[in-house]
């Protein structure tokens, strides 16, 4: 079987230097904000090009203290999109605040900006675009009715790490930019754990006090917060891996180019990477007719694929008070059950590339 992901290869490939960056945690004995977090939080504010990293838990964390730490809460609304996986709206709930839903652009999947100007209401305080499987959000026009209207703009950068629009990182052009690093994400830990990148001196500062219960210096807590705190062993973990994390992106997209050529004249719409973007292709999202099927038929041929993600946010049961801005998810529901994602991991052989190829062009006449 060709797995979706196969995270145990990467792991086998770096092992002495992840092993080796993992030993010196224990070494040392430190575990919680130490000497590993504010070297990974330098490098990666270096890598994205901003001024400020700041660790925390988990991508959602990330997500829910820029909201905090903006001010945004109760009675408050925040515009985002339904394509998406659940952390994002679970990160404006926490805040108190109330999700207001836009459709996507049909090309790229991403948030759909000529929408938005109709959903806002003097309720409305943020603007959180999602870089949906690995491709920014077209974000000039966003920026524009954010500064005009005075709304933030908090990028979701979950599967976008590396990915540019412009020639900007993902995570530099809102205030604040919220990654995940989960395990199978480009650059992924091995648990939980999470980062925001900012340009604002404060409001790093504020984001530090937020993940370590409010405390200005240990034991003096000047405003409530939270336990969101990126350990040493995951931030020893990701500084290991972060310089290979150009190297494995041009890998995707070598692998997406080859599935680009090889299924031209397939039955399935290739995911587009629009002219002003560099796709990190954290997945390759095709769609197709009878999805059911088709996920059986390559699970025969041994070719494992998922779906990202099978039901929208406005459909789910845990949110269902969002399910009357049905009327403005038309694109969002039609795309919903014709997209499955394909096998694409950096590890992967050519041979297994082509396997995938061969067998969607055979299952889809």
């Amino acid at each position: 079987m060709i797995p979706f992901g196969d995270l145990a290869r990467q792991y086998q490939i770096y092992k002495d230097e992840i092993d080796a960056a993992v030993a010196q945690v224990f070494n040392r004995g430190w575990y919680i904000l130490g000497e590993k977090v504010e070297q990974f939080e330098i490098a990666f504010a270096r890598y994205c090009g901003t001024q400020y990293a700041v660790g925390v838990g988990s991508g959602v964390d990330a997500l829910h203290l820029s909201l905090v730490s903006l001010g945004v809460g109760a009675g408050d609304e925040v515009i985002t999109v339904a394509n998406t996986c659940v952390p994002t709206l679970s990160a404006v709930s926490l805040a108190g605040a109330t999700p207001v839903l836009v459709d996507v652009d049909p090309a790229t999947y991403t948030m759909d900006p000529q929408q938005i100007e109709q959903r806002i209401t003097d309720r409305t305080r943020a603007i959180l675009p999602v870089h949906i499987y690995g491709q920014c959000a077209d974000m000039d026009p966003l920026l524009e009715i954010a500064q005009r209207r005075s709304l933030f703009v908090i990028e979701d950068c979950a599967q976008a790490h590396g990915a540019t629009y412009k020639g900007k990182k993902a995570g530099s052009m809102g205030v604040t930019g919220c990654f995940s690093f989960y395990p199978s994400k480009n650059l992924g830990a091995m648990g939980d754990a999470g980062l925001v990148t900012t340009n604002d001196a404060k409001l790093a500062e504020k984001l530090k006090q937020l993940r370590n219960y409010g405390q200005e210096q240990r034991y003096y807590h000047s405003i409530k917060g939270f336990n969101s705190r990126l350990d040493e062993l995951q931030a020893a973990v990701l500084l290991a891996k972060l310089p290979y994390l150009d190297s494995w992106n041009a890998r995707r997209r070598e692998i997406a180019s080859i599935y680009n050529r090889g299924l031209a004249d397939a039955k399935v719409v290739c995911p587009v990477e629009a002219s002003d973007r560099w796709h990190n292709y954290h997945l390759y999202v095709i769609q197709v007719s009878n999805r059911e099927r088709f996920q059986g038929q390559l699970r025969d041929l041994g070719v494992q694929t998922m779906i990202h993600y099978p039901v929208p946010i406005h459909r789910q049961e845990a949110y269902s008070e969002t399910r009357d801005q049905v009327r403005y998810l038309a694109q969002t529901d039609m795309l919903s059950p014709q997209i499955v994602s394909l096998p694409i991991f950096p590890e992967m052989t050519n041979d297994e590339i082509l396997s995938v190829v061969e067998a969607v062009r055979s299952v889809t006449g």
